[in-house]
């Protein structure tokens, strides 16, 4: 048993325990999301000593030098001392602008920003409910299209903030967002490598963002995307997509279901298993991930095996909220 001391107050911990789970279990809130050091939402500073290098993974050099961490995954080796004043970190305000359900399972949501946002299509940030509660969604907006920040909520019903979203959320309501995080979004530059983008559920947000960045950004090599769901409620964005495919014929979309059958439509296949059917040699190829982290976490795996090279590997992976 160690000793955790957070805002001037010591908790005993154990020896296997995050600082995020030791401060839940005596009761202490601490803002989170993800618990797996995605996110970031979880972020706090060490007091004296520096903490473990697996805490700080993901954070800039000027947060890791001011001993930032993210307590879902510091686990200290003994005795630790923490506090929750994060002086440079701040929110920014936004307003609703829309809610509009794209689909029985998606709300699109779109908020206008007063002060600058300077974000890349495909990155996330953290939507602040009044209460506190604290989300992750990706950006499928693109701010050389759109005046505005687009988010894609998905209903799930034990999600509390998405149950909000889509029940009470509305145009003219005042919402805080965090910085962008992130970096699975479009790099200029090999207009020539081909792009594989798969994707399930809102999992679609970032690789909307991206693919449409890429196409601004003249893309010339082929672009294939493969979104997968359940049943037919959870696939949107459907006409817009097909729309760009007729414009840009380097691009080739894919509606999978993987439960549902019967569309001539759709492709009757997971949407991972569809596009690496389809595509067995990577090699060379920039590859786009982004949806549940099971999915992710496979399909990161067939790609890297399929001759990918992971640097080329992108992916954006969701997980679902413990409270």
């Amino acid at each position: 048993m160690s000793k955790l001391t957070f805002d001037g107050i010591a908790y005993n911990r154990t020896a296997e325990e995050s600082v995020l789970d030791c401060l839940t279990r005596h009761g202490v809130v601490v803002p989170n999301s993800c618990r797996s050091g995605i996110c970031q939402s979880c972020m706090l500073r060490a007091v004296s000593d520096d903490p473990p290098a697996a805490a700080q993974k993901g954070l800039k050099e000027t947060q890791k030098e001011q001993r930032y961490f993210l307590a879902c995954s510091c686990i200290p080796s003994g005795d630790f001392e923490a506090t929750s004043e994060l002086p440079q970190l701040t929110r920014t305000s936004a307003q609703v602008r829309a809610v509009e359900k794209i689909s029985p399972a998606i709300a699109r949501v779109r908020l206008d920003y007063s002060r600058p946002f300077d974000y890349r299509p495909g990155q996330f940030l953290n939507l602040y409910r009044p209460d506190g509660l604290i989300r992750t969604y990706s950006i499928a907006s693109v701010p050389q299209f759109e005046d505005f920040i687009e988010l894609h909520v998905q209903r799930t019903e034990q999600g509390r903030m998405s149950r909000w979203v889509h029940e009470e959320l509305k145009s003219g309501d005042l919402v805080h967002i965090s910085a962008p995080l992130g970096e699975c979004y479009y790099r200029p530059g090999n207009t020539e490598q081909p792009i594989l983008m798969v994707g399930t559920g809102s999992g679609l947000a970032p690789l909307y963002g991206v693919l449409r960045d890429a196409l601004r950004a003249k893309h010339s090599a082929p672009i294939w995307l493969y979104h997968g769901s359940r049943t037919r409620d959870g696939l949107y964005l459907i006409d817009e997509l097909r729309s760009l495919a007729r414009e840009y014929e380097n691009f080739r979309y894919f509606p999978c279901l993987s439960r549902e059958s019967g569309y001539e439509a759709f492709l009757a296949a997971r949407a991972n298993d569809a596009a690496l059917t389809e595509h067995k040699n990577l090699k060379g190829w920039r590859v786009f991930i982004a949806g549940h982290a099971d999915m992710v976490g496979a399909t990161k795996k067939r790609v890297f095996l399929a001759g990918a090279s992971l640097g080329d590997i992108h992916s954006d992976a969701f997980l679902l909220a413990r409270n």
